[in-house]
């Protein structure tokens, strides 16, 4: 039970966040929050691949995108055409076709977005395995570069090809209706209930990989982030849990991408670029290589400071100076467990004077 205490905390955070933007009039801030909520779970997915797998991955955004562009091209088909033919009976018997309404009048007909989240969520899974498996038995370097490389090719097919937009990417993605009367979109109408979708999501995914590291699996991890030739002398098949690890934080980027599309109504390259993919690794790095919770706070802070333009023109140029100095001066990032056993221990030292010099006076 001791281990949920801090997810309680972050809930009862989440709802007096809400509750004081309303009451103060700030409800407008309540978007950027939503978006941060999102790069949140790109980070603490990324966070399990460097921190507690000891893999480095400068491909997180091409997952992201992987999401986002599945989902943006899924649930933008027409199928008004395809009426009468065998696949538009199935999937309309199946209850798998939403009719919405154009800003023009016309009735249209597009794919249910369960079909394109899931979609999404197989095909990251699906591309992380091939590249993982191949990939993860690079060391060092060598692996970085890789994924890099991976994240480049992701860039390169979504600027250059027409079905994904090109340029200006894809627009006028339909919202996800994910339950009666909630709906992941823009509408300003529905930002209390996206913005607690976000987080819900968030909260969820911090619950997963909280036990996934205090199970026998996350003890396998640790050995391996440790030293992963003492893990493999030890028994521990490192290379199926560096696999599966790196296939959770795509996973995780995919989902992530999938609500973003959804929420902005479309989706662009520059989700796919490599400074996307630098800004996560900055995070986790700040927040420290094995702390959840440190990636989530520095996640949700550096977003929301970079989504309200605090940075201006010199948002990409921060983490990356970011991520220069952490890894110069604190490599073990800002938050780490070993700072706040610091901080612990000295305020537990001036407790302790204090009694004893109270405990003096009493004598004397």
């Amino acid at each position: 039970m001791k281990r949920y205490t801090s997810v309680l905390i972050l809930c009862i955070f989440i709802i007096l966040v809400q509750v004081f933007t309303q009451v103060l009039g700030q409800a407008f801030l309540l978007t950027q929050m939503t978006m941060s909520a999102y790069y949140v779970l790109v980070a603490i997915g990324l966070c399990m691949v460097m921190g507690y797998a000891g893999q480095i991955s400068l491909g997180q955004a091409g997952f992201f995108a992987i999401g986002g562009y599945t989902t943006a091209s899924l649930s933008t088909i027409d199928f008004t055409p395809f009426g009468g033919t065998l696949f538009y009976k199935i999937l309309d018997s199946l209850g798998l076709l939403i009719s919405m309404e154009t800003l023009y009048g016309e009735t249209v007909l597009y794919l249910s977005p369960w079909i394109s989240l899931a979609a999404a969520i197989l095909i990251s899974a699906l591309a992380a395995y091939i590249l993982g498996v191949p990939v993860l038995h690079l060391k060092g370097h060598y692996r970085a570069m890789a994924t890099m490389g991976f994240g480049i090719i992701v860039y390169r097919i979504v600027l250059g090809s027409k079905v994904f937009g090109e340029a200006d990417g894809i627009t006028n993605v339909p919202g996800f209706p994910l339950a009666p009367g909630i709906q992941v979109s823009g509408d300003f109408t529905s930002r209390i209930s996206n913005y607690y979708v976000a987080w819900i999501l968030v909260v969820l995914a911090m619950l997963l990989l909280i036990n996934l590291i205090n199970s026998r699996v996350g003890r396998a991890l640790r050995s391996l982030h440790g030293s992963e030739e003492a893990a493999d002398a030890m028994g521990v098949d490192t290379s199926r849990y560096k696999v599966i690890v790196f296939v959770i934080g795509a996973v995780l980027a995919g989902v992530a991408g999938f609500f973003m599309t959804h929420y902005n109504g479309g989706i662009g390259p520059s989700e796919a670029s490599v400074t996307k993919s630098v800004r996560y690794v900055a995070i986790v790095a700040v927040g420290g290589m094995a702390n959840l919770w440190g990636a989530l706070i520095m996640g949700f802070l550096l977003n929301f400071l970079s989504l309200r333009g605090v940075f201006g023109h010199l948002d990409d140029a921060v983490f990356g100076v970011t991520l220069v100095l952490i890894m110069m001066f604190m490599p073990e990032g800002f938050i780490r467990m070993s700072l706040l056993s610091d901080i612990k221990s000295f305020f537990l030292r001036i407790s302790a004077r204090e009694k004893s010099k109270t405990g003096g006076a009493d004598e004397s």
